[in-house]
């Protein structure tokens, strides 16, 4: 990497709040364009689809419809019909010239080329602290994996910058394009021209570029770009709730995932690589200014691209192992296209949706002064991405950002309900039963985690007793393991005796203590034999069918908790709740899986 002496953007004033009320910092941008030395990555596009004002009236339904095509691509562009129009209420007076919100300064120059943070010996200044986090499920310690920390984005250059106005910010960000390319408006250079200097800068820097990036906003700060009022599902504000989306399950309001986060960009202003937290899908719309520039692939090679990265920038990997957790670190389209991994390009302008698919990690850039606003989304296929999620964060320690069992149990109580005929004929009831039957893939996705959990209660031996657990374990707080963070909405196991309070799951149950006796349990939510019955009900059968049925008989306003028996093998009360001699293991192991298991 070459950097040259000081000529990094510097500003006339060296307090960044200083200069006359409403009038922004004016920037003197010592780097120039050099259009000789481009380095436009040559690579296929993504599709781009166009829904009919029918197709557009559900919006799960067309996410599900295009899926096929579009899912090989890890990313594609839906471009709305043109009866599409949703106000944009930031463009308020109120909001536009009387709110500020805080950015995030971006040296573009290193976001690929750097050495380790150990060699750089560079002061550390402040930085505002940001977590995505729930009104009351997830409180503030719980920061899923995909959101970069303070410190990291300290290290790599993600320090905070000044607050602005959108209308300062807009400002500032038009005087830094117009002295960067040196141009004015009428010959401003294409977004094929930017994009070529945007990956000059990030891959062969001869100058230090920074910029500002007003990313991950929270609603409290500038509030959504849509109107609150607005029913459509394309309202981000209403998409991760929608019949359909897995999402309606989750009871908080997180941040950045159910609640939809602001984004505001300049040029150069970047994404970096990264797979949404859970795997999820997410949604982002432009909702108004210069194009974002894209880059996508494919979920099948997410392991091609890790693989890739690892090898070419192996001193950030070995200080830093899980660096592509924290969103500081772009990577050239270029060089993964020459190590084989498929890579695809969308430009999203002004009024446009992209569309990311499960553990499709997904990289961009802003080519101007732009607002665009995105959430998160769960159709029934993520079940398996989400699953398969669970045990990678696991693996590294990571906590998720909702339960996974959670939004499980939620589909298949919704769907008993519409196999029942409790959801009528409805093209949501229908659409909840095309899931269903013996090679349905939400019953697949529920034998699955079924045999996942059988087979790690009958690993543990028959040093733990049974127990029901109760209604409202996680109901007030988050219940994560202590080993590994994986979510207990399922099972825990503890210990009375030494760890009272704490709880494992049944992948570390023997790790949490050593303990003998009475004293170990393992906390059920469904039995092996319950979870069995509800797989037979999503098949179809009608014993079975019937007996679930029972429980969930209104749309939604079951309990997520609910309580179920299977012939009186378990007495909720608080009282047996604590009685060792409740469930004797071996003999429960037997019942469910024809096997004594001894010590």
């Amino acid at each position: 990497m070459v950097l040259a002496a000081e000529s990094r953007i510097k500003e006339e004033k060296e307090d960044t709040n200083v200069g006359p009320p409403n009038i922004p910092r004016h920037p003197e941008v010592l780097a120039r364009w050099d259009p000789a030395k481009a380095r436009r990555p040559d690579i296929a596009e993504a599709p781009v689809f166009y829904p009919s004002l029918e197709e557009f009236e559900d919006t799960v339904a067309y996410i599900e419809k295009i899926r096929p095509s579009a899912e090989p691509y890890g990313i594609c562009r839906i471009v709305p019909p043109l009866k599409w129009s949703p106000p944009f209420r930031l463009r308020e007076k109120s909001i536009w010239e009387g709110i500020k919100f805080p950015t995030r300064v971006q040296d573009v120059e290193l976001l690929q080329n750097r050495g380790p943070v150990k060699q750089k010996q560079k002061k550390k200044p402040k930085v505002r602290k940001r977590k995505r986090s729930s009104s009351s499920k997830r409180p503030p310690s719980s920061v899923p994996a995909s959101v970069s920390s303070p410190e990291e984005e300290e290290a790599f250059g993600f320090n905070s910058g000044p607050d602005f106005t959108l209308e300062e910010f807009e400002k500032y960000a038009r005087c830094f394009k117009e002295s960067y390319f040196e141009s004015k408006e009428g010959n401003a250079p294409s977004v094929e021209e930017t994009e070529g200097e945007y990956w000059r800068i990030v891959e062969q820097a001869t100058d230090d570029v920074e910029v500002y990036y007003g990313a991950d906003l929270e609603s409290k700060v500038l509030g959504s770009g849509f109107e609150r009022g607005e029913t459509s599902g394309w309202n981000l504000n209403n998409l991760p709730r929608l019949s359909g989306s897995l999402l309606s399950f989750e009871r908080g309001d997180i941040s950045g995932v159910l609640v939809p986060w602001v984004y505001v960009g300049m040029c150069f202003s970047t994404f970096c690589w990264h797979v949404e937290d859970h795997h999820l899908y997410s949604i982002n719309y432009n909702h108004f200014g210069e194009p974002k520039v894209w880059y996508g692939v494919p979920g099948t090679h997410a392991t091609s691209l890790e693989k890739a990265m690892r090898k070419h920038l192996p001193d950030l990997f070995e200080e830093t192992p899980d660096l592509l957790h924290g969103l500081v670190t772009q990577f050239s389209p270029s060089i993964l296209k020459e190590e084989g991994v498929p890579v695809y390009r969308a430009v999203q302008r002004a009024g446009e949706y992209v569309l990311t698919f499960p553990r499709a990690y997904h990289a961009g850039f802003n080519s101007g002064f732009n607002c665009a606003e995105a959430v998160n989304v769960a159709t029934v296929d993520w079940l398996s991405h989400g699953q398969n999620a669970v045990e990678l964060l696991s693996e590294e320690n990571k906590k998720t950002s909702v339960s996974h069992d959670k939004l499980l149990l939620g589909a298949a109580y919704e769907a008993v309900r519409s196999l029942s005929g409790g959801g009528g004929d409805s093209g949501k009831s229908l659409a909840w039963r095309s899931f269903c039957g013996k090679n349905g893939t939400l019953t697949k996705a529920v034998e699955t985690r079924l045999r996942m959990e059988e087979g790690r209660i009958k690993a543990l031996g028959s040093g733990f007793n049974l127990i029901k657990m109760e209604k409202d374990f996680d109901s007030n707080c988050e219940r994560e393991c202590v080993k590994c963070c994986y979510d207990l909405h399922l099972t825990a196991s503890g210990c009375n005796k030494c760890s009272p309070g704490e709880y494992a799951c049944t992948k570390h149950a023997n790790e949490l203590c050593s303990c003998e006796g009475n004293d170990r349990f393992v906390l059920l939510r469904h039995t092996v034999d319950e979870l069995r019955s509800l797989v037979r009900a999503l098949e179809g059968e009608a014993e079975h069918l019937k007996t679930w049925a029972s429980k969930v008989k209104e749309p939604r306003g079951f309990d997520l908790n609910l309580e179920y028996q299977v012939d009186g093998e378990f007495d909720n009360t608080s009282d047996a709740r604590h009685d060792a001699s409740m469930l004797n293991f071996a003999a429960y192991v037997q019942s469910s899986t024809g096997t004594i298991i001894r010590n």
